[in-house]
């Protein structure tokens, strides 16, 4: 069986044999030229053109099982603008950053994020299977195509136990379940060994690109590591087919609990529609939606990022019309490193001493009391005149 801790991709032309499902021919042939990617899809002159100088700012490389999901002729699908590059790559503003969530100033040491008191961020390799053009830390991935040191990773857990007061460790990257299974469970059994780890978190989109790699063995052994989460980066519908249901079915019917981080994507999910039928699969797929990203500032995605108020409109329009469960929380990654920070629409119209005037899903008034005083009309009156507001 080959290595398959982040190898450099085989760039011979792409063939379809009949090991297809095989999550390590899947990952030696990574398509990264456009020679390969015209075999399965027609480019336009602009996608060419961005492919061969995608490699001087962060490189191309898909899967053929993701690659079979693109449109063969539209250059608007939604699937193809997120692993094919653009030109408009080439572009950036001045408000965009290298590092835009600071991750870098809160690095105690390699490959360690520590930004929130009990929980730190284990960037374990710096390669996925397909490369997301709205990448946040295209800054290092795909850069090497190689996994954290052993020599980093002893490093990252001697400052795990120092720091007491951690209990919570994100295992990213890159995508961690591209490391071996021997691997990764070295990391995971190393990590459950210290006392104060309560609970281990791996960051993947493996089941949306690279399905292949959830297979019996890989959740026989992550079922040894509970409390265990998985959140998973899915972005549209069309990314749920019959191979990412069964890879999510597989690690679910482990025990392990799944839930899903998408990216608000202009001209890709940022429609009310696409978002609700896309929380509802999940759903349906036992993986609970968590979180709805405001897409970061990173350098040459100002292309993918939509108005604030095109995430709190989608928001308004899931809560009250479906279940709660398929209803995430709406979070911008602050600038620089402030952590994440819900955003939504606005439910509470005012609060005084009396209590609080809410409104509800369909935009009706309703009053909740506290403190069993009775509200002054003056009280109501202004909250009117704030809810008129409101609704303009």
């Amino acid at each position: 069986m080959p290595h398959t801790d982040c190898e450099p991709p085989d760039t011979s032309p792409v063939s379809w044999p009949s090991n297809l499902n095989d999550w390590f021919w899947q990952l030696r042939h990574r398509i990264t030229t456009v020679g390969q990617l015209e075999k399965i899809i027609n480019l336009t002159v602009e996608e060419k053109r961005a492919i061969q100088y995608s490699n001087k700012i962060f490189k191309m490389a898909i899967t053929p099982y993701f690659a079979s999901l693109l449109s063969k002729d539209d250059p608007n699908c939604p699937l193809r603008k997120q692993c094919i590059p653009s030109l408009q790559e080439f572009k950036t503003n001045i408000n965009e950053m290298s590092d835009p969530c600071g991750e870098e100033e809160d690095s105690p040491v390699p490959g360690l994020i520590h930004r929130y008191p009990d929980r730190v961020l284990l960037l374990a390799t710096d390669t996925c299977a397909t490369y997301c053009r709205h990448c946040t830390r295209r800054r290092i991935v795909g850069s090497s195509e190689t996994r954290m040191s052993t020599a980093n990773f002893h490093q990252a857990v001697n400052y795990i136990k120092e720091h007491k007061e951690i209990r919570d460790v994100l295992i990213s990257g890159g995508d961690p379940l591209l490391l071996s299974d021997e691997k990764l469970e070295y990391f995971l059994k190393t990590l459950r060994s210290i006392e104060t780890i309560e609970v281990i978190r791996i960051g993947t989109r493996a089941p949306v690109t690279l399905p292949q790699r959830i297979t019996e063995k890989l959740c026989s052994m992550l079922k040894k590591y509970q409390p265990l989460y998985i959140s998973i980066h899915f972005n549209h519908p069309k990314e749920i087919t019959a191979e990412s249901k069964k890879a999510c079915n597989l690690l679910s019917d482990s025990g392990i609990p799944l839930g899903s981080q998408s990216v608000l994507l202009k001209g890709i999910n940022d429609k009310p529609q696409i978002i609700m039928t896309l929380m509802h699969e999940l759903l349906k797929i036992r993986v609970r939606p968590y979180y709805i990203y405001q897409c970061d500032l990173a350098k040459g995605t100002s292309h993918f990022r939509t108005n604030i108020s095109a995430g709190i409109k989608i928001i308004d329009s899931l809560r009250g019309h479906t279940t709660g469960y398929a209803v995430p929380t709406y979070v911008i990654d602050a600038p620089g490193g402030g952590g994440k920070v819900p955003i939504g629409p606005e439910y509470l119209i005012s609060k005084s001493k009396s209590g609080v005037i809410i409104k509800n899903y369909e935009g009706k008034m309703f009053v909740y009391p506290e403190n069993g005083k009775p509200f002054t009309q003056e009280e109501i009156d202004k909250a009117n005149r704030q809810f008129s507001f409101v609704k303009k």
